[in-house]
């Protein structure tokens, strides 16, 4: 039995409202930038406190929330998006480095969420998460009615054949809806699929285990909320790489170079290396940069699972709670994803506006997988998937009552 349908009641874009996902953003100040400058994009609906008005009057998440409501309403309003009744929306990314990648916007049943191997169902919850976030997100699921970001799942199960599937019904289905293009060049394409095709494209996306590859926040923020579905786009593994998942440090009790002397104390091979930070190539060494100095830092083996081996989670373990005494959650550590290169990592240190930069190597898709597969945790913020599904390209309202 599939775990996902057609979209009910589905807003599709008839352009300008594009833009990335809301957590893309290490640098909040960004998007306020992107609003001011598209006052389309989706961002403004989704992040309402950062619109350039709610940012000059200093209003919270929840006081900007009527302000949203408003600003998604006009948008309807003005043509910006059309409804479409009972669909399957292909989706196609085209034009980047990565290999052109396929998904279908659907809505996935909220009860197939698994958190746990003791938790049944075919939608895998892979990565603790920040409790205000998913806060955030049902009361704008709430408020709104309509669900704006889907979750990207991965169909690890019959990924092949969802593959050849969309890419068949993308070619019988002639102009797309909507294109957008994002920062990197990227082409996202949609296309509407009705009747017993649309059916037919959904029950196969929902068709086996789905891993959540991004959204870990908007599926819980689903069952918080009590919705009985939640918005998703089905991806295939062929259609995702990922990329590196780095963090900045603020605020260290002292300076970076003295906690690398203490990683160094607790066992780890410390190695001071000339020139300016980079991603590691693989897994086993770690780059930290402050100071204007950069060190290569191999933790030593530990006994565990293959989680439990990942340098996120010695990073997590040995730095962040051992050493300084901070959950993974602190505000003091920014997640920066893999479309920020290792150089604007550095400039943030050399600019004041962090301490320290942990460089990490990508965790590979099989790796990813076979961990989702035996039901382990992720270390929260370790996998950056790309291409990513663009925001404001399909919304889905949700059923009245």
């Amino acid at each position: 039995m599939t775990a996902a349908h057609p979209i009910d009641l589905a807003w599709l874009s008839t352009g300008g409202t594009g833009a990335k996902n809301y957590d893309e953003f290490p640098d909040e100040s960004e998007i306020t930038r992107i609003i001011e400058a598209n006052p389309a994009s989706m961002l403004g609906v989704e992040m309402p406190a950062h619109t350039p008005e709610a940012v000059a009057a200093g209003l919270s998440f929840e006081e900007a929330l009527p302000a949203a409501a408003e600003r998604l309403a006009a948008l309807k309003d003005a043509g910006r998006f059309a409804a479409f009744g009972d669909v399957a929306v292909a989706y196609r990314i085209s034009g980047g480095e990565e290999p052109v990648a396929y998904g279908v916007y659907c809505l996935v049943d909220t009860a197939e969420i698994s958190s746990s191997a003791e938790e049944p169902g075919k939608v895998i919850r892979n990565e603790d998460v920040f409790i205000e976030k998913v806060k955030q997100r049902n009361e704008l699921n709430q408020r709104l009615r309509h669900l704006l970001s889907p979750v990207l799942l991965l169909q690890s199960s019959k990924g092949d054949e969802l593959h050849a599937a969309i890419e068949a019904a993308i070619a019988g289905a002639g102009e797309p809806v909507a294109a957008d293009t994002d920062e990197s060049g990227r082409a996202h394409e949609i296309w509407a699929v009705g009747g017993e095709a649309g059916e037919a494209l959904a029950a196969l996306a929902g068709d086996g285990d789905l891993i959540v590859a991004d959204g870990n926040h908007r599926s819980l923020a689903a069952q918080v909320g009590g919705l009985e579905r939640f918005l998703a786009v089905i991806t295939t593994p062929q259609s995702v790489v990922i990329r590196p998942y780095h963090r900045l440090v603020k605020g260290l009790p002292g300076s970076a170079s003295q906690l690398v002397e203490q990683i160094g104390q607790i066992g780890a091979s410390v190695t001071e290396v000339d020139g300016p930070p980079e991603t590691p190539a693989e897994g086993g060494t770690v780059v930290m940069y402050g100071q204007g100095r950069t060190w290569e830092v191999a933790f030593g083996d530990v006994e565990g699972s293959v989680v439990d081996r990942l340098d996120h989670t010695r990073v997590e373990n040995e730095v962040f709670t051992a050493l300084l005494g901070w959950d993974a959650g602190d505000k003091r550590i920014t997640y920066v994803g893999g479309d920020y290169p290792a150089s604007w990592l550095a400039a943030q240190v050399d600019e004041g506006k962090a301490d320290l930069a942990i460089l990490i190597a990508p965790v590979t898709v099989p790796d990813f997988i076979d961990v989702n597969l035996q039901r382990l945790k992720m270390p929260r913020k370790s996998t950056w998937f790309v291409p990513k599904a663009r925001a404001g390209l399909a919304i889905a309202e949700l059923p009245k009552g």
